[in-house]
């Protein structure tokens, strides 16, 4: 769709034709004057012969004219209706990329996965959700590091997250939960007038790292920043061995208390994440807890088309002002 930024300049478009209307006839001694330098026009000696008028130029003139007016009023090509996110609420999401969550006692479509596998799968519908937030990703193993900033484009943090792995920060299996929370607190200190929540997925407990998580919680509270636990990995599985069949508990590690602790400091909640259904009903629950905005405003693209009319105007003078150097 084609619409014009300044349509009120398409009036003048009769312009030449009002200025010819209005303006005197020029007279006969005039007319010469202006003709001096285009005395081929009237031909050699006393006998010369009025030549037919040429109609083509003035037609060329005319379109001339209404391609310049048409570039001045601003065209502009408008692409389709786009969402635009009005909510104000920044969510980051801080995830656990540590060797233990390489873990496969997860199911996903019948199938035994890790731990991260599963979370990319449930997260990634749940940041799909999530229209009118800006959302940002934090990864954190040994270290903490912003993997996506925040973002309207849901689609990019996605993609993104998809493409971590296990031991992306570091090769040993260590988690810096406090680094987390505090890079988190950097990233979103800044942002005026707006929900801060921190969604922290983890399957351990905090054994790297400069800050503590209670710490860190504090100082989350202080900035106003949510922050919602969840603990990764399933109770207990069946491991084979050469002595038979035996019961393990794989999440033996997870810090419950800490992680609750930092939830309860900040207002938040903590979650347990047992298998894939859990996780789903927990992305489930932060949807009512922390509401998608429900009013959305929409804009549309737009793409700049002057400089075409404007280009086919300066052609077709250039074209007449040669013409004209041609007959004199």
């Amino acid at each position: 769709m084609i619409e014009l930024e300044w349509p009120i300049l398409l009036w003048l478009l009769p312009l030449p034709a009002l200025l010819r209307w209005w303006l005197p006839a020029r007279t006969v001694a005039e007319q010469a004057a202006l003709k001096v330098p285009f005395l081929d026009d009237f031909g050699s000696g006393e006998s010369r012969v009025v030549s037919q008028p040429r109609r083509w130029p003035l037609w060329l003139a005319a379109l001339a004219w209404t391609c310049l007016v048409f570039a001045s009023a601003r065209p502009q090509w408008l692409g389709e209706p786009l969402e635009q996110a009005v909510s104000g609420r920044d969510l980051m999401l801080a995830v656990d990329v540590s060797g233990s969550m390489q873990e496969e006692d997860f199911i996903l479509d019948k199938q035994r996965v890790d731990r991260l596998t599963a979370i990319k799968q449930v997260a990634g519908e749940f940041i799909q959700r999530r229209i009118g937030d800006r959302l940002g990703l934090i990864l954190f193993g040994t270290q903490a590091y912003l993997h996506v900033p925040l973002t309207f484009d849901r689609k990019t943090v996605q993609t993104l997250l998809n493409e971590a792995f296990i031991g992306i920060t570091e090769d040993e299996p260590k988690t810096s939960i406090g680094d987390a929370i505090g890079l988190a607190i950097k990233r979103l200190q800044d942002q005026k007038d707006a929900s801060r929540v921190l969604i922290l997925l983890t399957d351990g407990a905090n054994t790297a790292g400069e800050l503590m998580p209670l710490k860190a919680a504090e100082l989350a509270a202080e900035h106003k920043l949510k922050i919602y636990t969840i603990g990764i990995g399933a109770d207990e599985i069946l491991v084979r061995s050469l002595f038979g069949t035996r019961r393990v508990n794989p999440s033996a590690d997870l810090d419950e208390k800490t992680l609750t602790a930092i939830a309860d400091t900040t207002g938040g909640h903590y979650f347990r994440a047992r298998n894939t259904e859990e996780l789903d009903k927990i992305y489930r629950m932060l949807d009512q807890l922390e509401p998608v905005e429900k009013d959305k405003q929409y804009f549309r693209p737009r793409s700049e088309l002057f400089h075409w009319p404007l280009a086919l105007a300066l052609l077709l003078t250039g074209w007449l002002t040669l013409a004209r150097l041609r007959w004199s």
